[in-house]
């Protein structure tokens, strides 16, 4: 990333590593397409989706990129998540990897409903 703060998520895409840039964008696109009515806004420095509540973030890194559903909606895939690299709050995706998409997509449904359901306000 570069010294100066990204204040949009192109901003934030565009200043990723290259070698990330296609990862957050099909990322983003899968994402826009789950919670079309989401605002997409930068906290913390990296992109969220926001449904008035946080929904899910994402950031790159040196050698991967981070999806941060909420723990219980990663908890909710944990059998399905074995093979992947995760901690309590964040899949993380190797640049050499391929994008889960399938199991992305059931995750963010699961938090987005999750979001609509409960009124869940805790991202964390």
């Amino acid at each position: 990333m570069t010294t100066k703060r990204p204040i949009t998520v192109d901003q934030y895409i565009e200043s990723a590593p290259i070698i990330a840039q296609p990862h957050l964008r099909k990322l983003r696109d899968l994402l826009q397409h789950i919670a079309p009515k989401a605002q997409e806004t930068i906290k913390w420095g990296n992109p969220f989706f926001v449904e008035p509540r946080f929904l899910f973030a994402y950031s790159a890194h040196k050698n991967h990129i981070s999806f941060a559903p909420s723990p219980e909606s990663l908890e909710a895939y944990r059998d399905q998540l074995a093979t992947h690299d995760t901690t309590r709050h964040f899949l993380k995706i190797r640049y050499s990897e391929p994008l889960p998409e399938a199991l992305i997509r059931k995750i963010a449904k699961h938090r987005l409903k999750a979001v609509r359901d409960r009124g869940d306000d805790n991202f964390w």
